[in-house]
């Protein structure tokens, strides 16, 4: 049980840090800027939705995959680590990281899909570390990933939800600041992948 629990904060954490709402809250506004409040509410729940059943779908097939293409767990893991660790370094720096980088797009629900649930919510970094997480997963951790990664969508949603009035409260600079103690723990989380991959490609203990 204690393990289940370590595991579910672990995931949590991971989710939270790499999907970061409070950052993309503000890419949500930049997107929707203009749009009425249902059309925003729409894009929101549409958004969501379909970021859920990306991850989701890649969590039930990522042992499937791995069979299929013979990815072996620890190349995964060093590869996933570094791409999470370049995106934890880009938020760092507070550059947009090119994984999200946005060009300007008119306000439409079609939004909802790309960009916003692929790749800024399900992105890259939200897949590799769903998908490593569950790299050798009993299926109660894997319904917990997916269980967590339902609850990640709905704080976003939420989130996004109440962006206008959080954007207000808070100000750029203290979003601005989240954004980088987010990209400390990305990086964190990213090179904690690639020692756990060189460690299993070692054996070592």
């Amino acid at each position: 049980m204690e393990d289940l629990l370590t595991f579910s904060l672990t995931v949590f954490t991971s989710f939270f840090a790499i999907t970061n709402p409070i950052s993309n809250m503000t890419i949500f506004l930049s997107l929707t800027d203009g749009a009425s409040k249902k059309v925003k509410k729409d894009i929101n729940k549409r958004a969501t939705i379909v970021a859920f059943i990306i991850v989701a779908l890649f969590v039930l097939l990522g042992k499937f995959i791995f069979e299929l293409f013979h990815i072996t767990i620890p190349a995964f893991k060093i590869f996933g680590g570094i791409l999470v660790f370049l995106i934890g370094f880009d938020l760092l720096q507070s550059k947009k990281s090119s994984v999200k980088h946005l060009k300007t797009v008119d306000v439409d629900e079609n939004i909802a899909i790309s960009p916003l649930a692929i790749p800024i919510i399900a992105g890259p970094g939200t897949i590799v570390t769903a998908m490593n997480s569950v790299a050798d997963a009993s299926y109660m951790q894997i319904g917990l990933v997916i269980l967590i990664f339902g609850l990640m969508c709905l704080l976003t949603y939420i989130t996004f939800r109440a962006s206008d009035f959080i954007v207000k409260v808070l100000g750029n600079n203290v979003i601005s600041v989240i954004g980088k103690i987010m990209g400390l723990i990305i990086g964190i989380i990213g090179t904690g992948m690639i020692i756990e991959g060189i460690k299993i490609s070692f054996n070592l203990s």
